[in-house]
């Protein structure tokens, strides 16, 4: 809490000048194009990997970066909070990406493989039950379930629950609307994007992020 004060501190006497004209406009009115869905661990610092600037993305955080899926009516199986943000994000905003964001060395994914039923916490025991299949596909290639592997199953499972949502359905059929899956490296700072047609998490290098910017619209 001292590091925060003292940054708040900091930016008023030495960065706040800078920023003047881009908070001015912000005041206006958020224009962002990006919803960005991430896990709470602080160590996932988009700002910082992805060098991004306020009003860029409107952002949804919480622990797993979950999204629970939606009933045939297009109410959430959970609470409200991260359907309300989607709903937002496209109707309000019209944003036309969406983005889930895992991240290795997870501990929601780590408390999903060590057994989400041997939980205490019990808000949290059954929040993570919208990761459930993701743990269930990594566990379905064989072998000893590795945590990184299942984070990222984690992120496809995400982006198929968003495509539960009649608004990003509608958005998606008319071409609206493009989602995405990163995956971050913590101990390299690295950022993997998924490849759904390739079924993999690729590094985005110079020669993959050209790739991806060529698709975009």
């Amino acid at each position: 809490m001292r590091k925060l004060i003292q940054g708040i501190m900091e930016f008023r006497r030495q960065r706040r000048s800078d920023y003047a004209e881009t908070f001015a406009q912000l005041a206006l009115g958020q224009h962002p194009d990006v919803l960005f869905i991430a896990c709470s661990d602080s160590r996932v610092a988009v700002n910082v990997f992805a060098s991004t600037d306020p009003g860029d993305m409107f952002v949804v955080r919480n622990v797993g970066n979950l999204i629970p899926p939606c009933d045939e009516s297009g109410r959430s199986l959970a609470d409200e909070s991260e359907a309300s943000a989607i709903e937002f994000a496209l109707m309000q905003l019209e944003v036309g990406h969406i983005i889930v964001c895992g991240h290795s060395d997870c501990g929601a994914m780590k408390a999903l493989v060590a057994g989400r039923s041997l939980l205490r916490p019990p808000n949290l025991r059954e929040w993570l039950r919208h990761a459930e299949p993701a743990l269930a596909a990594a566990k379905g290639t064989g072998g000893v379930v590795d945590l990184n592997a299942v984070s990222q199953q984690n992120v496809i499972t995400q982006l198929e629950h968003i495509r539960t949502y009649p608004a990003v359905r509608d958005r998606l059929a008319k071409d609206a609307v493009t989602l995405h899956g990163l995956w971050f490296d913590i101990r390299h700072a690295d950022v993997y994007y998924y490849e759904p047609d390739r079924r993999t998490f690729v590094q985005i290098d110079d020669e993959e992020g050209k790739r991806i910017l060529s698709r975009l619209k």
